[in-house]
């Protein structure tokens, strides 16, 4: 039977680490502020967005919801973008992607302060993460996961790491910080060939494709630690939820496994709010 690697002692040890910050922050008479801009009420944004205003709450910082119609004009919300872009009260912007069709996304994102883009939406904060600058906020999730594997005092320098997935929000970034930390690192996607002979191979695999239960026994051996980013609907079980690792299968077999829920999404919040709060000591330093 495998470790569980589970989120809610990271979320605690970084919780007690981030109220301290507030409370330092705040002594200076400084108040770090998450504004969160959504369009329209997409159910997974409305659920995203309760739990990042709870964990703002719990750690005695600010946000605000910056809500706009789904049927808002380009120019109109480029305007609103802008306008809390340039909120000096403001210190962190979460935008809920995908926006609607109509709207020009792409140039929408570069309208966002870069050091303000604390879930790396800009390709000014992507730029910093893959040239090594620390000024720059990696995306949330693929944060979180190195948070999980620090807390839980797992090696990564010389390390084999085989991220399965080539996202822009996960797999990339997440292969940057990797090598950050000095692993040895390889990204795979649908056109790898010889997938599991590949993830075998790893002493970490982290599964983040966004397909549910796709790395099966034959993917993993004894002794890797396998870090499920996956949160998909259970085919299995309607109206629950699933990571891209079959856990009834890998579980069994592995040293260490990150369990879908209670795993990596429920430290990702947690990582929001710790680089909103970063982003407000940087520009007010």
């Amino acid at each position: 039977m495998a470790d569980l690697l589970k989120g809610k002692p990271v979320a605690d040890a970084m919780k007690a680490e981030l109220i301290k910050k507030v409370e330092m922050l705040q002594a200076k008479g400084l108040a770090p502020k998450l504004g969160i801009i959504r369009v329209g009420e997409r159910p997974d944004d409305l659920f995203y967005e309760g739990g990042a205003k709870k964990t703002c709450a719990a750690l005695g910082m600010d946000s605000e919801v910056f809500e706009y119609p789904e049927n808002i004009g380009q120019e109109a919300f480029e305007a609103a973008v802008i306008k809390v872009g340039q909120m000096k009260g403001v210190h962190g912007i979460l935008m809920f992607s995908p926006l609607p069709k109509h709207l020009n996304e792409k140039k929408i994102r570069t309208l966002i302060p870069v050091e303000k883009d604390v879930d790396c939406l800009t390709t000014g904060g992507a730029a910093k993460i893959f040239t090594d600058d620390p000024t720059g906020f990696p995306p949330c999730t693929p944060t979180a996961c190195m948070d999980m594997l620090r807390h839980f005092d797992i090696p990564i320098k010389g390390k084999k790491c085989v991220v399965v997935g080539r996202s822009l929000v996960v797999g990339k970034p997440l292969a940057m910080l990797l090598l950050r930390e000095h692993g040895t690192v390889t990204i795979c996607h649908s056109r790898t060939e010889n997938l599991p002979e590949v993830c075998q191979n790893a002493d970490i695999l982290i599964a983040a494709v966004g397909k549910a239960k796709m790395i099966k026994g034959n993917f993993v051996k004894p002794g890797q630690i396998v870090i499920d980013v996956g949160i998909n609907p259970d085919p299995a079980n309607p109206g629950k939820y699933c990571g891209d690792v079959d856990f009834a299968e890998v579980e069994p077999v592995v040293q260490k496994i990150s369990p879908v829920p209670a795993g990596v999404g429920s430290v990702t919040t947690w990582v929001l709010c710790k680089q909103t709060i970063m982003a407000c000591e940087m520009q007010n330093a």
